[in-house]
């Protein structure tokens, strides 16, 4: 099974038993349902509810993103892995202040584990991030003492602010990094982070709906309205192993240029094939496979992802306290 990107303007229909993906230039193509983990639609793309109802019989997640290429919402089918018991859990566990703390201070730990990885790797390659490292580390050295969310959610940002000034050592001329613009994004880097960060997102929201957990129950992000803020918290961990990587591939090997942007007013968006470029390398990244030490095999990093909501899920349990996934490089 694999994702599939549309990011051209089209029709999608039911076909047998397959999904019938008909462009704008009149192309098809035929695609067995057996085959969709999830579909990404980035053009304007018309579907019925009969398509709908076929993709919610097999569970597949539908996600939707704008003309700019931003997360806008999903499709997500009725869950069929219910557990009222683990609902539960996952409530107690969010009302319980000690405990929701220990669950978001392991999502920070671990999200900066990875950032100081990365860093790490760069200052091993001959950069100068070594003030980047300790200045992270510092931060995170204040974590323990932390009794409320929003001083947790602040150590996380600090860091991370730290990581993204580190940026220009580490990403060659013509992508510089002034400061975190999102709403929009105000340059080349900001816009990519943006649009990887909102795959992430999707990614995440695919991976939970395979586990018996809530998505709108979370525990480092304040649950809230109109979003599934427990895909927010997984995507911390693996924004610095996937997205990151793949933004800094993707700059140092000039796979992409400043022709693949829109510059609009004061804000800069990836055109269709800037898109479809940053789209074919987080692919990639995703069915890259590593050893898994306790599995013994390799799995890709998108089973990974997978494999975290269902640490989480032993940890609200009982079975076990959750330890997020650190990378080894």
């Amino acid at each position: 099974m694999r994702d599939y990107y549309i990011t051209k303007s089209g029709r999608i229909r039911r076909s047998e038993n397959t999904i019938e993906l008909e462009l704008a230039d009149g192309s098809k193509r035929d695609i067995p349902i057996n085959d969709i983990r999830s579909i990404h639609l980035f053009g304007e793309t018309d579907l019925n509810t009969r398509v709908l109802v076929f993709l919610n019989q097999h569970g597949v997640p539908v996600h939707v993103y704008n003309w700019y290429g931003y997360y806008s919402g999903s499709f997500y089918p009725r869950e069929k892995l219910l557990s009222g018991f683990l609902v539960v859990k996952q409530v107690q566990h969010y009302l319980d202040q000690q405990e929701r703390l220990a669950i978001a201070k392991e999502f920070v730990r671990t999200a900066i584990h990875n950032i100081v990885q990365n860093l790490n790797h760069y200052e091993g390659n001959g950069k100068d991030v070594s003030a980047f490292i300790d200045k992270i580390k510092d931060e995170e050295a204040t974590l323990d003492g932390r009794e409320t969310i929003p001083d947790v959610m602040g150590v996380e940002g600090r860091s991370r602010e730290v990581y993204y000034s580190s940026f220009g050592t580490i990403l060659r001329e013509g992508f510089e990094f002034e400061k975190r613009t999102k709403q929009p994004p105000q340059n080349m880097l900001n816009c990519m982070i943006s649009f990887g960060n909102s795959l992430m997102y999707a990614t995440a929201l695919s991976e939970i709906y395979h586990t018996q957990l809530t998505p709108t129950i979370s525990y480092l992000h304040e649950p809230g309205e109109r979003r599934y803020s427990l895909a927010l918290d997984l995507a911390e961990v693996f924004k610095p192993v996937i997205v990151d990587r793949v933004i800094f591939n993707l700059i140092n090997n000039r796979i992409i240029k400043e022709e693949h942007f829109l510059q609009e007013l004061n804000s800069c968006y990836l055109n269709e094939n800037g898109r479809r470029v940053f789209i074919g390398e987080y692919d990639k990244k995703l069915n890259t496979t590593l050893k898994h030490a306790r599995l013994k095999r390799h799995v890709s990093y998108q089973r990974l992802i997978r494999i975290e909501a269902f640490k989480l899920v032993k940890h609200l349990l009982g079975e076990g306290p959750y330890r997020g996934f650190r990378s080894q490089w």
